[in-house]
């Protein structure tokens, strides 16, 4: 709230009076003041010089047309001014308030009395108040009496509630505005009373607090709040100014209180509104956040807190069918229900998007809140009908328990989004209560997101060769680059690969897998500066590596960059590719790859959703067999039905087969008799630096076979 420049003077005054104090609280209200007098009176700030005359005075001398003491003077007959001058000369200087009167003659020998109090900090003067009084009526009304008056009726005239304060507490003063705000009758003894016990008990602490600080010679404030029976509660901005004398001992305290209920309403009008999602009537993110970290908050912790995050499964597939209205009015439904079936024990917000929260008060335990959710998960499946149609939806809820889950705000919002996201990335749908092993598998692919940054930034990127053979006489026909870097473990270099959580996001994917191929392609070409016989390199693709839709282009300009022929490359593919977001920027990348003569590969056959459709429709040359299918042969005849089936199928496809992870003379064996010709792993080579790869192909003879179909 801003205050005037001179509410401000008021708050720094610790000297005058309790009167002249009062009336110096801003223009406008000291205009009133002085003009609820019978008299001429002015007030003249010594510090910026404006003047305040009241109606009286300007019917009596006119307008006071001049800043400061000549303004006055200019105002007042002449023979007034030389006495007046001299007179506010002897009063400054003495670093207190003192008050002096000055008889003066006026026109038709009217005598006036001219009170002059002045109000002083130090050797400055701070303000001045001049009144006239005739004399004759002053003499009437006896020595004093129209002063006291006419400052009891300027102080009845304020709105804001006037307050002089004993050094013990004890209320020595109060004007009309006080006695109605705080329910005291004008008429009643009620001074002398504790001022505190007028107060609302929930009010009285920052009272006493502020009483405190005044009576020790400074300025206090703090906001306060009126109840009266039968009316409505009001409340105040309480300034306290401590009242020093000539001893420089505090006398009192001036408490000045401006009512600032309309404000205080217009703002908490104004804050209910900002904490309202306009699109559902829930609370929105900010509110949520308040109250979340409110209770939290508490010391002692208290009953547990459940919290629920929920995201809307597949709200995108509605907005892009049914149109956006279509998913603001699902959201709508479904807040209105969640909000219903919550009721008083909790509090629902929106979040923003699709994305929900509930706070659940005074829940049992985990099982309880589990309940819960899956109950008001339910409430998804009910039919929403939007333009005569049925919008089908679904939530996956995440969980968490305060404080078993998170002793904090933050704590606890971590461990429910842990849980939802840990849900979303399974399949979705269902309720998923956090436990400390997910906290664990978030923490290790937040590492993996840190250390595929690091790599990107530094270009630590390390390709390791492993060589694929022909099972029949271990003859080498091709690699497969994978992905490797150096990191520091127990002080040693280690060779590590663990990255899968990089390869889901856009950025780190891209950046990794163009310094890979730069670095694949840079040591081929340096195998064919040294006159080696350079076999095939196969390279992985992830789903998000197609988004952009250039993929094909920026390999092929990074092979033509550095003299690699496409029959050289073989991209390798999972079946995800196929059937993920992007799948048509994937199948328009394959062909263009396939027109220009590198070889697809579909990786991991065998796992995940496999088609054999996907043999028909795409661009495919080889076929891998995933390593857990190898791994299960020896003992399962099952899985070696299943491998001989599809060496079976590879050849009338014109498909070559490759088994991954190939490991003992066993599995060679049983490999050869079900058909595949192919292989890699350990029982051959393990994956190899550069350098072991340029000594391998050193020791080739003759030229490779480099056929589109088959090594």
């Amino acid at each position: 709230m801003q205050h005037s420049a001179v509410e401000r003077r008021v708050a720094d005054r610790r000297q005058g009076s309790a009167w002249l104090a009062a009336a110096d609280l801003e223009t406008s209200a000291s205009r009133a003041l002085l003009d609820a007098g019978p008299w001429p009176a002015l007030l003249l700030d010594a510090r910026t010089l404006q003047v305040i005359a009241n109606r009286h005075w300007q019917q009596h001398y006119g307008p006071v047309s001049r800043p400061g003491l000549r303004g006055v003077l200019g105002s007042l007959p002449r023979s007034w001014c030389r006495p007046l001058h001299g007179l506010m000369a002897r009063m400054s200087g003495h670093g207190q308030s003192v008050t002096e009167t000055l008889q003066v003659e006026g026109a038709a020998g009217q005598r006036w009395q001219l009170h002059l109090q002045l109000n002083q900090r130090g050797q400055q003067a701070s303000g001045w108040l001049l009144q006239a009084v005739p004399l004759a009526s002053q003499a009437d009304a006896g020595d004093g009496l129209p002063q006291m008056q006419v400052r009891q009726s300027m102080l009845d005239a304020s709105v804001d509630c006037i307050k002089v304060v004993n050094v013990d507490g004890s209320l020595r003063h109060m004007n009309r505005s006080g006695c109605l705000a705080l329910g005291v009758s004008p008429d009643e003894q009620a001074f002398g009373m504790p001022w505190l016990d007028l107060l609302p008990a929930d009010i009285r602490g920052r009272g006493r607090r502020a009483l405190a600080r005044a009576l020790a010679g400074r300025n206090a404030r703090f906001s306060g709040k009126s109840v009266v029976d039968g009316q409505a509660a009001q409340y105040w901005d309480n300034l306290l100014t401590p009242m020093v004398g000539p001893d420089g001992r505090v006398s009192g305290v001036l408490c000045v209180s401006r009512n600032i209920t309309a404000q205080r309403e217009a703002e908490l009008r104004l804050q209910r509104s900002s904490e309202i999602d306009a699109l559902t009537g829930l609370f929105n993110r900010s509110a949520f956040m308040r109250r979340l970290r409110r209770l939290t908050g508490r010391s002692g912790g208290g009953r547990p807190l459940g919290l629920m995050m929920i995201d809307l499964d597949h709200f995108k597939h509605t907005n892009d069918t049914l149109g956006h209205p279509a998913g603001d009015h699902l959201l709508r439904v479904l807040g209105r229900r969640l909000d219903a079936a919550v009721g008083s024990q909790g509090m629902v917000t929106r979040l923003g998007g699709d994305e929900f929260a509930i706070l659940v008060s005074d829940i049992d335990d985990a099982p309880a809140l589990a309940q819960m959710a899956e109950r008001l998960r339910l409430l998804a499946y009910q039919p929403i009908h939007y333009a005569g149609k049925v919008i089908n939806g679904g939530m996956s809820v995440g969980c968490a328990l305060y404080p078993h889950d998170g002793g904090s705000a933050d704590e606890l919002l971590r461990a429910a989004d842990t849980a939802l996201n840990d849900l979303k990335a399974n399949g979705r749908g269902g309720v998923r209560m956090y436990s400390l092993r997910l906290l664990e598998a978030a923490e290790q692919a937040a590492g993996q997101l840190r250390l595929a940054r690091q790599i990107v930034r530094n270009g630590g990127v390390q390709p390791y060769y492993q060589p694929k053979v022909r099972l029949s006489d271990g003859g080498q026909v091709g690699f497969e680059a994978l992905l490797r870097w150096q990191e520091r473990q127990d002080g040693q270099m280690a060779i590590s690969c663990q990255m899968d959580e990089a390869f889901a996001d856009y950025e780190l994917a891209v950046g990794l897998a163009e310094q890979m191929h730069n670095k694949v392609l840079a040591d081929m070409a340096s195998w064919q500066r040294q006159g080696l016989p350079v076999l095939p390199v196969a390279i992985n693709a992830s789903p998000v590596e197609f988004l952009r839709d250039d993929f094909a282009e920026g390999l092929l300009e990074r092979a033509a960059l550095h003299g690699i022929a496409p029959a050289l490359l073989e991209v390798e593919i999972t079946e995800q590719v196929l059937a993920d977001r992007g799948a048509a920027f994937v199948v328009r990348a394959l062909h263009k790859l396939k027109d220009a003569g590198v070889r697809i590969a579909l990786d991991d056959f065998g796992t995940g959703h496999s088609s054999l459709a996907h043999l028909r429709d795409y661009p495919i040359h080889c076929l891998k067999i995933d390593r857990s299918f190898i791994s299960r042969m020896e003992c399962e005849p099952s899985i070696r039905a299943i491998i001989q089936a599809v060496a079976t199928l590879g050849p009338s496809l014109q498909i070559d087969l490759v088994a991954e992870g190939v490991e003992n003379i066993r599995q060679r064996e049983l490999l050869l008799a079900a058909g595949c010709r192919l292989g890699q792993g350990f029982l051959y080579a393990p994956a190899l630096p550069a350098a072991a790869v340029a000594q391998c192909l050193g020791k080739l003879n003759g030229p490779p076979q480099l056929q589109v179909v088959g090594y």
